[in-house]
């Protein structure tokens, strides 16, 4: 391995047809650039879908009530009804495993009219009464103040938690925002604190929404016990997707509805939609495999096609150094050597140039601002690790038939061959 003559011998002989061996490293340099640049490309598409998910506890369902379809103990169809705060009490005694029920109900939107007023300034906001559970299922950064407490429920304070987009819309850049009223609705609520979401889903407007107390948002708005909807999310360990048919079940019977109306209670497996994702990205990163290997293999066999060639060259040389009494051992390693050799450098500059082409993304990503559905490209060092492993390998194989070719040649045969 480190014999100077050696490893001069073998750079004497890729270089004495140098394109020849320009062309057989091409086949491996393009599978490895193929197989980096495919997997990152997955990542990137990966991050960016996931980031729709932003911070948000994926082992959760979100829960709501339709009008019901069939008739039911003299009920008829077509009926609607709505959740109620005893309803939480009840899953959580019904269903185990239940890590988190909030509540929830809403008012406006940002695509509605304006319903929230400070001063001569106005805007349309999400408005959310909340408990103070939610900030786990969707997390956020407090930036000043503080979150919703039990106090708050308990007393019904008319207090409220406002986003860094709302903050920008209604107050002056350095105005102290703490301790000052909002009117929403034409109540007043005292702004106790505000936060920003990191790579929230919904972009800007997910920086403009309001949380107020779920309970001082039943009595100013004429809710009474109503709910809106829940989210509702499971213990690790569990599943929602699991739980999600005895959580439906329990609130079919308590309001009445027929067993088999499947339209009656609506929900949305956030666990469910975010294990198709991961689903997908696996299959992605598998195809992106699997056509790697592919190129791979192809850049692999022209490698021991040219190693073949290498040794019918050198008949005549090896069938002197085995006459002048070298054993077939170090013929065959000086064969494999070569093989490597040639492998690992065209992998390697395979790998450098797939990583400038990884560089050169994210720096126009960086420059241009985040694109939708794709960031942050890139690909793991284990993976690097991995690639290098399977050329050393290849490597081997690609210079095992040629090596064996090699030693197979007879001395006085070799010598005879112009």
């Amino acid at each position: 391995m480190f014999n100077r003559d050696r490893w001069r011998e073998i750079l004497e002989v890729l270089t004495t047809n140098v394109w020849r061996t320009i062309f057989t490293a091409f086949g491996v340099c393009w599978g490895i650039f193929i197989l980096i640049v495919l997997l990152a490309a997955g990542k990137g598409l990966e991050n960016g879908i996931k980031q729709d998910f932003g911070d948000i506890a994926t082992n959760t369902m979100f829960m709501w009530t339709r009008a019901t379809t069939k008739p039911y103990e003299g009920l008829p169809k077509g009926r609607s009804f709505e959740f109620k705060i005893s309803d939480v009490q009840a899953i959580q005694d019904n269903v185990p495993n239940m890590r988190f029920i909030s509540p929830r109900n809403q008012l406006g939107g940002f695509r509605g009219s304006n319903n929230v007023v400070r001063g001569i300034r106005t805007g349309a906001y999400n408005v959310y009464g909340d408990y103070p559970e939610i900030i786990n299922q969707d997390p956020m950064t407090v930036t000043s103040g503080r979150f919703l407490n039990f106090n708050d429920i308990q007393d019904k304070r008319k207090v409220a938690i406002i986003g860094q987009g709302v903050k920008n819309d209604l107050y002056d850049q350095d105005e102290e925002v703490l301790g000052t009223y909002i009117k929403i609705q034409g109540v007043n609520f005292m702004v106790i604190g505000t936060y920003k979401k990191n790579n929230s889903g919904n972009g800007e407007e997910g920086q403009k929404e309001i949380f107020v107390p779920f309970t001082s948002f039943s009595q100013a708005f004429n809710r009474g016990e109503n709910v809106g909807w829940m989210a509702i999310t499971a213990k690790d360990g569990s599943s929602i997707s699991q739980l999600k048919d005895k959580i439906v079940k329990v609130m079919k019977e308590r309001h009445e509805v027929h067993p088999e109306d499947t339209r009656a209670i609506g929900y949305f497996d956030l666990y469910e939609q975010y294990n198709r994702v991961e689903s997908l990205f696996g299959a992605l990163k598998g195809v992106a495999y699997i056509v790697g290997f592919m190129v791979l293999l192809s850049g692999i066999i022209g490698v021991s096609n040219i190693m073949l060639i290498v040794v019918k060259e050198r008949t005549k040389e090896i069938g002197i150094r085995r006459a002048l009494g070298e054993q077939p051992w170090s013929i065959k390693k000086q064969i494999l050597m070569e093989s490597i050799f040639l492998t690992i450098i065209s992998g390697m500059v395979g790998i450098i140039f797939g990583s400038l082409v990884i560089y050169g993304i994210n720096s126009l990503l960086d420059s241009v601002g985040p694109v939708d559905m794709f960031m942050n490209p890139s690909v793991s060092v284990g993976v690097v690790s991995g690639a290098l492993l399977i050329l050393m390998i290849s490597g081997l194989l690609a210079g095992f038939i040629p090596a064996q070719s090699a030693i197979r040649v007879r001395p006085i045969e070799a010598l005879r061959t112009e």
